[in-house]
């Protein structure tokens, strides 16, 4: 019942809004406020319209207006059938959620209209007079759902049907729980439900969804014919949710809706939504229709409460948050076209820098220090595209396309008319400084110079260049054709332009730029350096590694700090902990145990062996032979209380690996290196996989309080050292209760980052 395009702010007049009636000719529609309008032709055919740009949200005043039109058509006896479609090309992108923004800030549960019954049903369905959905564009959530409960639907092609509400925490809330299965039957309606899965118009008529697809400039023709077909009972009258020809027998369902039931408590951990949106669906195909729509509506209120739909909300909210960027994306500035970029370094960063780029048009110069390495290089791209195509997600022609957008070099002759540079080397700054040197003679005086470096400070990479103004970083996140997030990091002299740009080329690629400031490790790698440190201070003080990882794991990250450590790689790992460690010497916690690890000839999945066991075509397992080794870095380091492990809850472990994490957070939005806390909720979902449903790492620090957090960071400082003392934005948060996520004080120093 969503828009997936939250974008329309402040459109709906807070339920008393009074819906334009307009007559006007359709291409006079599109002024930018929420309409409904209804033009009667000589067949008799009344077509009444959805307009509210950009994707026609279904704002609060947009279902009043429906009802009003729908009066109207029922009542005039000129008016035979409805047509029902969509303002400027698109049919519905669904429920405007900025409403559901404002039921979690205010908890006033009374904003949502009651539109399942009201409009799906006693409207559109029930209706004394025929309606037919004309899909154009797409037809997402609740427009999906009024198309739903539409007793045909017309498409133009390749229009995006789907009902993504799982996404936002909550389940389809007109209907579509229970129309959707008795259209397509009940396998398919659960992969597009539980997984959020959009389907092309052509799709959807082979499903059964759509009932034609017409090209664009006849649909509105054929959606009126088709209309009056059903009066004249040349096509048959059908209301969804009648049906039950395509739901099987009640054993097969049972058993189905058990199945799912097991895939999603694997898939969709920590969340009640899938579960609640199985339970709406049996009770509709059991008990009829009708019974389902009954609970699907109040399911769905009790959904929008729960902490996993005001954790996916406000992430929804903060990704789109992050392209506006004061005085860079407000100052009318435009970005530049970025037609070729250089790449340096073609391993395995720079090969994923080259893909995602290639992908989306964008010529590509890779160059290397000898051949070897840049036909490995070459070879690298060649796999991640091939892969993609193997497992579906590419076709064939775009791979083939893709792949003529590379050129391999050894020099820096190819340079001369590159808008772009991305340096993708080792994180070695006298290679670094070398580099930028070397780029800023050879290429165009408009070229951004752009490193991908995750944790050097870029003002020490580019000190000996003369074009402070044209440095920037681009730190991309492993594999970086796939990793969603880019963080563009901004020197105090980088340009406005050259931030703009950089963000738009991330947009293009499909990644999601967010600006921060320069430090070591910016804003991710610097906030989430204690995740594992504090993992080994644990292990240290006598927690088994094992129970770490799988509590971290139930938490909701996809791997435990132990096990990333074993797919990163040890060569990351005392890379990053060596920089972190010059930079914070007051918290860091240094141990042996990786070096011991190596001695003892592991290095994590890099050949098979570290805390697991990797082996190829099964999943990685606990290696108990791990212990010893263990064990000889605790007796090195000596750290635990009287000689004997501690004594700690589940819950203790997760907060004592977490908190600290927390802590770093607030040195970041102290220091001002992200422009908005909530840049960094998105930052840790997209770069560490925080889990969407709780918000990002300053939402669900919120959720918990930050004087919870400064009480237990204040004991384990005095218990086990420095590494946990709390910072002093969490202690004036806490005791102050301000929320982490206020905008701060800017001090001096964050000013200039900003």
């Amino acid at each position: 019942m969503l828009s997936e395009f939250p974008d329309i702010k402040g459109r709906e007049k807070s339920g008393k809004g009074v819906v334009e009636c307009d007559t006007k000719p359709k291409h006079a529609l599109n002024i930018g406020q929420p309409r409904v309008i209804m033009e009667v032709g000589d067949d008799g055919v009344a077509v009444i319209t959805i307009s509210n740009p950009p994707v026609n949200a279904l704002a609060l005043t947009i279902f009043d207006g429906l009802k009003e039109k729908y009066a109207e058509a029922m009542r005039r006896d000129d008016v035979k059938a409805v047509v029902l479609t969509g303002d400027a090309g698109k049919f519905s992108g669904g429920f405007d959620i900025n409403v559901f923004e404002r039921v979690h800030r205010t908890g006033d549960g009374s904003i949502l209209p009651e539109t399942s019954i009201s409009v799906a049903v006693n409207v559109i369905e029930d209706g004394k007079k025929p309606t037919v959905a004309a899909l154009q564009g797409l037809a997402l959530g609740g427009g999906l759902e009024l198309a739903l409960a539409a007793h045909a639907r017309i498409a133009a092609p390749n229009t995006l049907l789907g009902l993504p509400e799982l996404t936002l925490g909550v389940i389809p809330g007109s209907g579509g729980t229970q129309r959707l299965p008795r259209l397509i039957g009940l396998p398919k309606a659960l992969e597009l439900m539980l997984f959020s899965k959009p389907i092309t118009s052509e799709e959807g008529n082979d499903l059964g969804l759509v009932d034609a697809v017409v090209p664009s400039d006849e649909l509105i023709k054929a959606s009126r014919q088709w209309a009056l077909d059903i009066i004249e009972r040349r096509k048959p009258w059908i209301r969804s949710l009648h049906r039950i020809d395509k739901l099987g027998s009640v054993p097969e369902v049972v058993d189905i809706i058990k199945t799912a039931r097991q895939q999603a408590k694997q898939s969709f951990k920590n969340v009640p939504q899938h579960q609640a949106c199985l339970d709406v669906i049996e009770e509709g195909i059991i008990h009829g229709g009708y019974h389902g729509i009954l609970k699907e509506s109040s399911v769905f209120k009790d959904l929008i409460f729960t902490d996993a739909s005001k954790g996916l909300v406000h992430a929804f909210f903060s990704q789109r948050a992050t392209s506006k960027v004061p005085n860079v994306s407000d100052i009318g500035l435009k970005p530049r076209k970025i037609l070729k970029v250089a790449i340096i370094g073609g391993g395995l960063m720079g090969s994923g820098i080259a893909t995602a780029l290639i992908l989306s048009d964008i010529y590509v110069i890779l160059k290397e220090i000898n051949s070897e390495y840049l036909l490995k290089g070459i070879k690298a791209i060649e796999g991640n595209v091939r892969g993609l195509v193997s497992r579906k997600k590419l076709p064939k022609g775009k791979a083939e396309k893709a792949l003529l957008m590379v050129k391999g070099t050894l020099d820096y002759s190819d340079f001369k008319d590159v808008d772009m540079v991305i340096e993708a080397v080792v994180e070695n700054i006298p290679l670094k400084q070398k580099i930028f040197a070397d780029i800023e003679k050879a290429c165009p005086p408009h070229c951004i110079l752009a490193s991908n470096t995750s944790t050097i400070d870029l003002n020490v990479i580019g000190e000996k260049t003369k074009s402070q103004d044209r440095i920037i970083g681009a730190h991309f996140f492993s594999p970086a054709h796939m990793m969603p997030l880019l963080e563009v990091v901004r020197t105090e002299e980088t340009s406005a332009q050259v931030i703009l740009d950089l963000m738009n080329v991330g947009k293009i690629i499909k990644k999601v730029p967010v600006v921060v400031g320069n430090c070591t490790g910016f804003a991710v790698n610097r906030a989430f350096f204690p995740y594992s440190q504090s993992a080994h201070l644990l292990l240290h003080l006598g927690v088994d590694l094992f129970r770490i990882d799988q509590l971290i794991s139930n938490f909701g990250l996809p791997l435990g700090p132990f096990q990333l450590q074993d797919v990163a790689g040890y060569g990351v790992v005392v890379a990053t902990t060596e920089i972190f460690r010059t930079s914070f010497p007051d918290r860091t916690f240094q141990s042996p145990l990786v070096g011991l690890l190596l001695k003892n000839g592991r290095n994590g999945k890099n050949n098979g062996k570290g805390y697991y066991i990797f082996e190829k075509g099964s999943k990685p397992k606990p290696d108990p032979s791990v212990l010893p080794i263990i064990e000889e870095s605790r007796r090195t380091i000596n750290i635990m209380p009287g000689g004997k492990p501690i004594s700690v809850t589940d819950e203790e472990i997760i907060q004592m690996i977490l908190f600290p994490v927390v802590n770093e957070a607030c040195r970041v939005l102290d220091e001002g290196v992200v422009v908005r806390a909530s840049d960094l909720d998105t930052a840790s979902i997209l770069g560490m996989s925080f889990p969407s449903y709780r918000g990002g790492i300053i939402f669900w620090a919120d959720t918990i309080g930050a004087d919870i957090i400064y009480k237990s960071l204040q004991k384990w400082s005095e218990l086990y050292g420095n590494f946990f003392r709390p910072s002093r934005y969490l202690e004036e948060r806490a005791t102050r209760g301000i929320p982490l996520s206020a905008p701060a004080a800017t001090s001096p120093a964050a000013k200039a980052r900003l």
